[in-house]
């Protein structure tokens, strides 16, 4: 459950999926097979939240979809002891927009679950950032971004309108929607594995997923 109870603290927010074949990782199911891309998922969401999920500095929040996810059984993917909120409907820049605006007061860092390198170390750099400034985005090199954070100390009214998801241009178009006063800083370019060419590109990533079984 989220920490509801606490005035201002810092919280990730990963995007997350059922982890089961056929609802997530649909992209790279068509290159590598359902199962397997099931299986590299539940692998890649479990490192991502153990690796994550235990430091103090932030809460760590689990944003996911479908809503009945909230209620099964996952805990050998999502620990316990990490609150769960539902994505709900619309694209992801509905998604997103919802979570920046409902959660409790604090700087929010939304990210992914598709980018196996993300660290403590990238995490506690993003909330760093946002102490000075109004945006933080980690781009990724297709032209979509791994992780955005927003210090929420403005509004933002037109965010994520009209963005073109899943292209080239997602990167260029979030941050047309942003007011001109905004100031924003980036971290590394990061890679997300979406396709089966993008685990070709990243050799270690691949090893591991090789030895992953549904």
């Amino acid at each position: 459950m989220l920490n509801n109870g606490q005035p201002w603290q810092q919280r990730l927010v990963m995007m997350v999926k059922a982890p089961k074949a056929g609802r997530a990782k649909t992209r790279l199911a068509r290159d590598i097979g359902k199962a397997r891309a099931a299986g590299f998922y539940r692998h890649a969401t479990s490192a991502l939240v153990t690796r994550l999920g235990t430091d103090r500095r932030w809460e760590m929040v689990l944003a996911v979809d479908p809503v009945s996810a909230l209620y099964q059984d996952w805990t050998s993917v999502w620990p316990a002891h990490i609150a769960r909120v539902a994505q709900g409907g619309g694209d992801l820049g509905d998604r997103m927009g919802r979570l920046f605006q409902d959660m409790p007061p604090g700087p929010i860092v939304i990210i992914g679950s598709d980018s196996p390198h993300v660290s403590t170390d990238l995490i506690t750099e993003a909330f760093a950032r946002l102490r000075g400034n109004d945006v933080v985005i980690g781009p990724a090199p297709d032209g979509g971004y791994w992780l955005i954070g927003l210090r929420r100390a403005r509004h933002a009214p037109a965010l994520f309108e009209n963005v073109r998801w899943s292209t080239q241009y997602t990167l260029e178009d979030t941050l047309a929607t942003l007011p001109d006063s905004f100031r924003v800083a980036t971290l590394p370019v990061l890679a997300d594995i979406d396709e089966g060419e993008d685990l070709q590109a990243n050799p270690d990533v691949l090893i591991r997923s090789q030895a992953v079984r549904a």
